[in-house]
């Protein structure tokens, strides 16, 4: 195992490739999609190129992979992100070419589904970036979140340390995006409480590793990149999120006890556990009802970290997940949390 570097960094007027390596949801959805592009092009001077699988949905795992291979090998193209995530990018895996994607690091930004990829690159020996898609993030209604377009305007052109800080107001209500009136206006916030320490007696620092459970939980299931020694993740700073899929409490509990009994949970010194989405289509919670799908998803992790993991830090509601506004993390760079001064710094 090579510690993962980081790739060189694109600059404004370069080319960034735009590929839908889970769902062609751009082809459904086109407002998000395209609001997502302008802003790439005004806000962060980036040219987007598309491929043949971008926009198409039903698209084959070879035809994506045939994408992630062109954006990844085109010498003008000096980064990739996606469209948005999906629920199949597990059966791309498989017909990647890791060679030719470790002789051509780009930064990478997905999440989501996107964690399939990002754990390829991180045993590729390349850093990617958890976070900031085109339709979520970059498409969002109004304006993008401040917090969000800093963190990506760092991850983007900086290297070096970036500071983290609690999102002051957040959002998980969505707007349906089929409709053109949903975009016309800012979306409605509310408050945020801050981070939620536990064991912040020490400070920790070291590589990252993690993305969305259940993501991780197919791949243990498929027993795809994730090492089978556990000893490879010693020391590293472990980040977790779930999707609005809004798994039960009791599913999150079972996917970190199936990581414990493997011997992963405990290979980490300090957890950062994001915030939750308590809010779908399918499940379109009141607020009290968030607010309790939200705690119970918090004891089912301290249970857990309890049994398997007891003198983890962990830090709760760290805006990295589903919700808005959402903060890039370098997957496979270096995370510092610091739990007496309660700050978490990551290196672009």
């Amino acid at each position: 195992m090579t510690t993962p570097a980081y790739p060189p960094k694109p600059v404004p007027g370069d080319r960034i490739a735009v590929i839908s390596p889970s769902a062609g949801l751009p082809g459904l959805l086109p407002l998000p999609y395209e609001l997502g592009l302008e802003r790439l092009r005004k806000e962060y001077g980036l040219e987007p190129v598309e491929y043949p699988t971008t926009r198409k949905m039903g698209s084959t795992p070879q035809e994506r992979a045939d994408d992630i291979h062109a954006a990844f090998a085109d010498p003008t193209v000096k980064a990739v992100i996606a469209s948005i995530g999906g629920d199949d990018q597990i059966t791309v895996l498989p017909l990647l070419d890791r060679d030719l994607i470790r002789a051509n690091p780009k930064p990478f930004f997905g999440m989501s589904d996107n964690t399939n990829l990002l754990v390829h690159l991180w045993n590729a020996g390349i850093v990617g970036y958890h976070g900031a898609t085109v339709m979520c993030e970059l498409g969002r209604p109004g304006a993008m979140d401040p917090l969000t377009a800093e963190s990506l305007r760092a991850a983007l052109f900086t290297s070096g340390p970036y500071e983290l800080r609690p999102a002051e107001r957040f959002r998980e209500v969505d707007a349906p995006w089929e409709k053109p009136e949903s975009f016309v206006s800012e979306p409605r916030t509310e408050p945020g409480a801050g981070w939620t320490w536990l064991r912040p007696d020490r400070v920790v620092e070291g590589r990252s590793w993690g993305g969305n459970i259940e993501i991780l939980s197919w791949l243990l299931m498929a027993d795809r990149e994730i090492a089978r020694d556990p000893s490879v993740y010693d020391g590293h700073v472990l980040f977790l999120e779930t999707s609005e899929d809004m798994p039960r409490a009791d599913d999150v509990f079972w996917i970190l006890r199936s990581m414990g009994e493997r011997g992963l949970l405990r290979r980490f010194p300090a957890l950062l556990m994001g915030r939750p989405k308590a809010w779908s289509f399918d499940q379109p919670l009141e607020p009290e009802a968030r607010a309790r799908y939200a705690r119970d998803q918090r004891e089912a992790v301290l249970r857990a970290i309890d049994v398997y993991a007891p003198d983890t830090m962990v830090v709760f509601d760290v805006d990295l997940g589903h919700t808005d506004p959402q903060i890039v993390i370098p997957y496979g760079g270096l995370i510092r949390v610091d739990g007496p001064a309660r700050r978490i710094t990551v290196t672009y």
